[in-house]
Formats: structure tokens, C-alpha cells, sequence
């Protein structure tokens, strides 16, 4: 599965390390990412995310339902 966090739509970017001397070599910024199981209450089940930790503040804030019908409906998550 690829580096993007199923509630907020993070993914990786792109950019350069830049040394003393100024030179500029490719690198990935990547996503601080995890798999992370809940318990949805609303359809009595378990089921297993992977998100960022701004995908976890996301389902803190909202609730997860409310987290997961978002993200459905900007099309990070197919439920």
C-alpha cells in the first residue's frame, strides 16, 4: 500500500537536500504514517486505518464516523 494516510489524504513530497556547499540532491519528505485499529461504534466492527498523526487528531476532534464519512466523500477512503 502506498504512503498516504487514509483520513486526511497526506502523501509523500518531494524536495532536496541542500548541502554547505549549496548542492541539491532529490529526496522524499514522507508521511508519519501507522496502522492504527478502531472500533467503529456505528457499524459494530473493527477495522484497521492506516493514518497520519494529523489523521489521528482528524478522528479525535470529529469522532471517527464523522472522520470516515469525510474522507469517503473526498474519496482518501472507499467504504
Amino acid at each position: 500500500m502506498s504512503k498516504i494516510c487514509q483520513i486526511t489524504g497526506k502523501k509523500a513530497m518531494g524536495g532536496c537536500n541542500v548541502s554547505h556547499s549549496k548542492r541539491h540532491t532529490k529526496r522524499t519528505f514522507d508521511v508519519n504514517l501507522f496502522t492504527k485499529k478502531f472500533y467503529w461504534v456505528e457499524q459494530d466492527m473493527w477495522i484497521s486505518l492506516k493514518i497520519s498523526a494529523a489523521g489521528l487528531r482528524t478522528i479525535n476532534k470529529n469522532g471517527l464516523d464523522a472522520a470516515i464519512k469525510d474522507a469517503a466523500k473526498k474519496g482518501y477512503l472507499y467504504v
